[in-house]
């Protein structure tokens, strides 16, 4: 018997027609002479109903005992059902089972402790809630890929490996390698694209990052993935435009294109429809005077941490950049302010909802000896930036870029408790398997 293959997202498309479906159980249940199969292909999720009387005894008898997790090829007639998320369902004429687990499937109850589903992501990424989670993460990354082409930037992909550090050496990972000494696992790639920019003028890139921090908060993981685009001749003014305007596109394509799974995983749509441009700005300076107020015994020269961030965040419905902060705890390539020298043109954009800092930017050093300056100020070793230095002999120009977390971006999106559940494989502090 020749039928088409058809995917679960497909179905809708050939109602009362035969077809043949290949994926599998990943739950059942039977009542007397009936047995229903909820399945799903890496497309959706859908209910097959099997009724005895088109089936021999055996074939039935294992209908109604089979696995979870067992992998089938079914064929069967696609019946509308209004309950369904796709409005159908299969009526299920033929099976074939292709692996049936000898085992109980180990994620088949309801609860789990985090410590199991983290030893079993593996098979965690299987069940619903986590399809609709990394769905919405892949939309998020095209998103990102396609805001950048449409304003024709050119992606670079920066080195993993690196001699130059682009934060701070308390928190990177060393290696050795070969005859060259230390190297370091990235923490960005912004001083790569710093010299892209002199060449294309608008790049970004997209790729993993390390942070080797000792953190355990529901915000930090060890590897994450990170978006960073840097543009000759952007000053602040033009880098904080092109960050709102891209996390505003990321949030429509979700709205878009994912409703369905944000409202799956449990998530308010209405409050990520409230985001639209601009966001709202406050300077570090005001934010200081405003969380004194609420309490926090916080002066100038101070950094803030969760509790501060969330604070600041609670008074807006939409992301909000706090600028400007003082250059004594920010990073040696961020430009000084020239009406207030105590400060840089930087910023940090804060999501809603108690998220944190999704981006962070800056409008660069542009001045050859006062990069030098900063280094040295940093402590940092001038020779090793030598590359990064002659960028500013040669046709050197304003320029600004930011990064953008993807994942605490997805964790805010989908509204996460925790962001190991936003990308496949989290690598947290005690982590590493699977």
């Amino acid at each position: 018997m020749n039928t088409n293959w058809v995917y679960i997202k497909d179905l809708k498309n050939h109602v009362d027609e035969l077809v043949e479906f290949r994926g599998w159980v990943w739950n059942k249940r039977s009542s007397g002479k009936i047995a229903f199969l909820q399945l799903r292909d890496g497309t959706g999720f859908i209910q097959g109903v099997a009724e005895k009387k088109d089936f021999d005894d055996e074939t039935f008898e294992k209908i109604r005992k089979i696995k979870m997790e067992t992998s089938v090829i079914l064929r069967g007639i696609v019946k509308k059902d209004e309950r369904s998320p796709f409005d159908v369902e299969l009526s299920i004429k033929y099976i074939e089972i292709v692996h049936e687990p000898e085992e109980d499937y180990p994620i088949s109850k309801k609860e789990h402790g985090i410590d199991f589903l983290m030893e079993n992501r593996h098979l965690w990424i299987r069940s619903r809630r986590q399809f609709h989670i990394l769905k919405i993460r892949n939309e998020v990354i095209k998103a990102i890929r396609d805001f950048f082409n449409e304003n024709d930037f050119v992606l670079i992909d920066t080195p993993i490996f690196t001699g130059s550090i682009g934060e701070s050496a308390g928190n990177t990972f060393q290696l050795d390698y070969f005859d060259y000494g230390k190297v370091y696992l990235a923490q960005t790639g912004q001083l790569y694209l710093e010299a892209a920019a002199m060449a294309f003028g608008k790049v970004f890139n997209l790729g993993p990052t390390f942070r080797a921090e000792k953190s355990k908060t529901r915000r930090h993981l060890i590897e994450f993935w990170m978006n960073e685009a840097e543009v000759a001749f952007y000053r602040h003014e033009d880098n904080i435009k092109l960050q709102e305007s891209l996390v505003n596109f990321i949030v429509n394509r979700v709205l878009a294109n994912c409703e369905e799974d944000l409202i799956e995983i449990g998530r308010d749509v209405d409050k990520l429809q409230k985001v639209s441009l601009p966001f709202d700005r406050i300077t570090y300076r005001e934010a200081v005077t405003f969380l004194n107020k609420k309490g926090f015994d916080i002066k100038f020269g101070d950094d803030f941490g969760a509790d501060e961030e969330t604070v600041i965040a609670s008074q807006f419905e939409k992301p909000v950049f706090v600028e400007k902060y003082p250059r004594k705890i920010k990073a040696f390539y961020m430009q000084p302010s020239d009406e207030d020298p105590e400060v840089v043109m930087c910023d940090d954009l804060l999501a809603p909802e108690g998220y944190g800092e999704i981006i962070g930017g800056s409008e660069r050093i542009w001045d050859e000896k006062l990069l030098i300056e900063r280094l040295k100020e940093c402590n940092l070793p001038v020779e090793e930036y030598k590359w990064y230095i002659d960028l500013r002999k040669y046709g050197s120009v304003p320029h600004s870029g930011f990064g953008l977390g993807v994942e605490r971006t997805i964790a805010w999106i989908c509204g996460l408790e925790h962001i190991r559940e936003a990308i496949p494989f989290a690598r947290t502090l005690y982590r590493v398997y699977p």
